[in-house]
């Protein structure tokens, strides 16, 4: 996502002397209100730890701003919390008692219930503690970093400013007492660095809100593990460094990553041929910053390359810069590659993540890219899951190209996508009114319905970019779209009134679907790709148990089926299956000839699998080839002239997985092939391609037996039923016939005569050609006597 650079506000204290790599020395403050003595060998200074910090709270459900002039009045310093109680962290309940959360266990118990409602949850608990600075000393400090643990939403205060917030966005302002969140299960970590602006000397106040998401939330907890001041600005050579594809791939690529100054404004990368020794330099355009990460993003698009070359490249902001990595441009030429398949990430990306990218990129090393089926991570706001998505990728992403479809945990936190476009770059060929075919015509008029239409057609098409586009690489059409669907994202600001059942906004999520399958329908049907791959999160044939998506089903397998897609790579369900739509049966055992529909998982998240004889594929005509549960898989794809050859590897097990095989072991194969006319099958592993039959012409023969001055004479009959001239050759045991031409609709006759009275059964060939197709048919004929 292209923005303009805009004027940071992550400002640097004047006077400030040069950023360092490194902490010179660290000091730390415990307890409340502890005064830190001068030094002129500061480098860090701590000032709140989860086992030396006393914390005021107020969990009764009450606004402590109740009667005071601002809201946000119970954050500054002179705000009086005598009458609140005081307790050391980390604090929680688990339905109202002092048990774990999640794998966290609190010391201090919180009141989890309203006094007149035990059954609703309180949503909102506030917290304060304070730390001293001598004189002068304030001025020293140009940073402020933080480590939280929260469940289910927190915000940070310091000396009455907003620093920094987590799962915020349903925040109202309207009161101290709101619910946030988005039931993200166990407590969430994460960090934040902001300004050392907000400091003063003498007492300094850190407070904290933390919020239920629901009244039915069964738990609650916090923690801030440190708080901690710098007299040098936070700085790290730059990282995400992410290759994503272009319109262009043989000639262009885009290249992203995260800065690791924070006040950097200005991106470069320099990039050379890896056999040349001349460096171009290319300056990267601001995208964001987002997630309380000061650091900003930047992206390029390096245009100017040359196909099937080797080029050698490093990002940088200042005088820092990230290793050198290297790629490959696209070879329009190139027949054989693979790329690998990844499911859900999402949880375990510090464990499991990690292993099974390494156990993919060992099993399948010269890959061009990696596609992903949504969830890469669990919160979308919670930077430090991203950190962990990108170590696991991190030389994956920076030299092969990865293409990503968005899912609903990438709203989680972050409803307007800004972390996901802020990681990805990827081409602007989205819908939009003028892709949509007939459906654009529901925006003209000016009827209410029509002014909906438009603002809806308009606003989707702004936010589909980078969530819904395709890329065209050697031969095959990558082609990721957005199941998601929330009123929250998909309503425009402004949106014109409108009254009665037929108003769009009725209906926004099926609207939103069928918008995609229009521009999928239109960028298929002129697509010279001989390879089509669909990748999006939730599967349109559910695998686990309770779930199911009719409304995708409904508007996008038409599609599929229609243009006959090769490979449908899914998400979202944690269990693995794999499938086709009845419709494609063929007569051969083993063997299909439409989509493979396929939901995988690569993370450590593990569900239930439905009922095998009665799910949503059998529900909805479609069959179950494979399936299996509590065990996680990447699969790798290779790309021939001819084939498709899916492969999929088991990467990690737990105890209850329903497969024998180990790690490392095949877990599923099949193979797509297709020939130059278009013929495909999908055979299973060991089943053989079926030999093509010649198709027969449209051509009716009849026989019947004459008596020719005694002697008996086979007449053959050949009626042309094509649409076009066809050539007819006739042969039996007596000799053969040739007809050159045959127009349509007429008939062509031959007879063969005997020397004998008697004629015994036999049969006669009858070779039709129209100058494509050449087919022949045996007809029998009876014996007869004159």
């Amino acid at each position: 996502m292209h923005q303009k650079p805009r004027a940071s506000t992550w400002l640097t204290r004047t006077g400030v002397g040069a950023l360092a790599l490194a902490l010179l020395g660290t000091t730390v403050i415990t307890g409340q209100a502890a005064t830190a003595a001068p030094t002129d060998e500061l480098a860090e200074l701590t000032v709140i730890t989860t086992a030396d910090t006393e914390w005021k709270f107020l969990d009764d459900g009450t606004d402590p701003a109740a009667g005071l002039g601002s809201m946000n009045a119970w954050t500054e310093t002179d705000f009086d919390d005598s009458a609140w109680k005081s307790a050391k962290g980390s604090f929680g309940a688990k339905r109202g008692v002092l048990e774990p959360v999640g794998p966290h266990t609190p010391r201090t118990l919180l009141n989890q219930y309203l006094a007149d409602q035990p059954s609703t949850t309180i949503p909102t608990y506030f917290f304060r503690t304070s730390f001293d600075l001598e004189a002068g000393q304030a001025d020293q400090f140009v940073e402020i970093s933080g480590d939280v643990t929260f469940d289910d939403a927190l915000v940070v205060w310091v000396n009455g400013t907003k620093v920094a917030g987590f799962l915020d966005d349903r925040l109202t302002g309207q009161s101290n007492q709101e619910y946030a969140g988005s039931s993200n299960g166990d407590p969430i970590s994460s960090s934040f660095r902001v300004p050392a602006e907000v400091l003063v000397d003498g007492e300094n106040t850190v407070a904290l809100s933390l919020h239920q998401d629901r009244a039915s939330s069964s738990d609650i907890y916090l923690d801030m593990p440190q708080l901690s001041l710098h007299t040098t600005e936070h700085r790290e050579p730059p990282s995400r460094v992410i290759l994503t594809p272009t319109q262009t791939p043989e000639t262009s690529q885009y290249i992203s990553w995260l800065g690791g100054l924070a006040d950097e404004e200005t991106g470069v990368v320099e990039i050379r041929e890896t056999a040349g020794s001349e460096v171009r330099s290319i300056d990267a355009a601001f995208v964001d910053r987002v997630n309380n990460n000061p650091l900003p993003h930047f992206s390029v698009e390096v245009t100017g390359l040359k196909p099937a070359t080797s080029y050698t490249y490093r990002v940088g902001n200042a005088d820092s810069y990230s290793q050198w990595f290297t790629f490959t441009t696209a070879d329009p030429n190139a027949e054989n590659f693979q790329y690998i398949y990844f499911g859900d990430a999402q949880i375990g990306l510090d464990t499991t993540w990690p292993q099974v990218v390494e156990q993919a990129m060992a099993a399948a090393p010269n890959i061009v890219g990696s596609v992903h089926a949504g969830d890469l991570i669990d919160t979308a706001s919670n930077e430090t899951q991203w950190v962990n998505w990108f170590k696991g990728m991190e030389q994956s992403a920076a030299t092969t190209n990865v293409m990503a479809a968005p899912g609903n945990h990438e709203y989680s936190g972050d409803a307007k996508l800004r972390a996901w476009k802020a990681n990805f770059e990827y081409p602007r060929n989205n819908p939009s009114v003028e892709t949509v075919g007939e459906l654009a015509q529901l925006t003209v008029g000016d009827t209410p319905q029509a002014a909906q239409y438009r603002a809806l057609f308009e606003h989707w098409t702004e936010f589909a970019q980078e969530t819904v586009y395709y890329a065209d690489y050697q031969g095959v059409r990558f082609i990721s779209i957005n199941a998601t669907r929330s009123s929250g994202f998909l309503t425009p600001e402004n949106l014109p009134a409108c009254e009665g059942s037929d108003c769009p906004a009725n209906d926004l999520g099926s609207l939103w679907i069928e918008f995609q399958a229009a521009w999928l329908d239109h960028i298929l049907e002129g697509t010279s790709s001989k390879w089509n791959v669909v990748t999006f999160h939730q599967p349109v044939y559910s695998a686990s148990s309770g779930r199911n998506e009719p409304i995708l089903r409904e508007h996008w397998v038409p599609v599929f089926q229609k243009h006959n897609i090769d490979l449908v790579q899914m998400g979202h369900d944690h269990v693995y299956a794999r499938g086709y739509n009845n419709e494609n049966v063929t007569e051969h055992e083993g063997v299909t000839d439409g989509p493979v529909y396929i939901v995988s998982n690569s993370g450590a998240k593990h569900y239930q699998l439905a009922p095998a004889e009665d799910n949503v594929w059998t529900q909805n005509n479609a069959t179950q080839v494979l399936r299996g549960r509590g065990f996680t898989t990447y699969q790798i794809v290779d790309v021939t002239a001819d084939a498709l050859t899916y492969k999929s590897y088991i990467a990690e097990k737990t105890s209850s997985a329903s497969t024998e095989l180990n790690v490392g072991d095949l877990w599923d194969e099949f193979t797509i092939t297709k020939d130059a006319a278009g013929t495909k099958w999908v055979t299973e592993a060991g089943v053989a391609v079926p030999e093509e039959t010649e198709p027969a012409l449209n051509v009716a023969v009849d026989t019947s037996v004459r008596c020719v001055a005694g002697k008996a004479t086979l007449m053959v009959a050949a009626t042309n039923a094509e649409s076009g001239p066809i050539s007819l050759n006739i042969v039996n045991d007596f000799g053969s016939k040739q007809f050159a031409k045959v127009e349509a609709g007429k008939k062509g006759t031959a007879a063969f005569s005997t020397r004998q009275s008697e004629l015994s059964e036999g049969t006669v060939s009858v070779e039709a050609y129209d100058g494509e197709t050449r087919s022949t048919q045996q007809v029998e004929f009876a014996a007869a006597s004159c």
